[in-house]
């Protein structure tokens, strides 16, 4: 199953398309991640408008069966939070726009799914990222570090899931 982790954020969004399975043992392989950005330069709704552009053609390259968008949980600061939002907004609406199931994770959710530690540091998020796919150096943005972690987290809560369910209907 091929998931799709997104990091929104407006000058940088991260992403991070990852292969899973639900049977046998865990195992992650990441197929593509990265950062799109955009120019603070620019107005938001030109920065929108282009992180539009880019993640449709990240979803129509990468055809994922789900996306996962980190959840806007808690921000300190409301110039930071809003600007979130609005780009959760636009991949939460294009994945709905081609019909891809889409779930939200809290950064707290990624944290203690990938490292066992829900307070954990950014660096330890990527290292973590880095063993679990067995990538050979950590990925080259915190923020698509996170995507990856995000499509981690889907697989890890998704297994669980499944597993309760199949215990309640024996």
């Amino acid at each position: 199953m091929f998931v799709l982790g997104i990091d929104p954020g407006l000058t940088r969004c991260g992403f991070g398309l990852v292969e899973g399975n639900f049977e046998g043992p865990e195992s992650f392989r990441v197929l593509r991640a990265g950062t799109l950005e955009t120019s603070p330069e620019l107005s938001v709704e030109l920065r929108l408008a282009q992180l539009l552009v880019d993640l449709r053609s990240l979803y129509a390259d990468c055809s994922p069966e789900a996306v996962v968008v980190e959840r806007v949980f808690y921000q300190r600061n409301a110039k930071t939070a809003i600007p979130v939002a609005q780009a959760s907004g636009v991949a939460i609406a294009l994945a709905g726009e081609s019909g891809t199931p889409v779930r939200q994770f809290t950064a707290q959710q990624v944290k203690l799914a990938v490292t066992g530690y829900g307070a954990a540091n950014k660096l330890q998020v990527q290292e973590m990222v880095a063993r679990l796919c067995g990538l050979d150096q950590i990925p080259a943005t915190a923020d698509a570090a996170d995507a990856i972690g995000l499509a981690m987290t889907y697989f890890m809560v998704e297994r669980t899931e499944r597993r309760i369910e199949q215990w309640a209907q024996a």
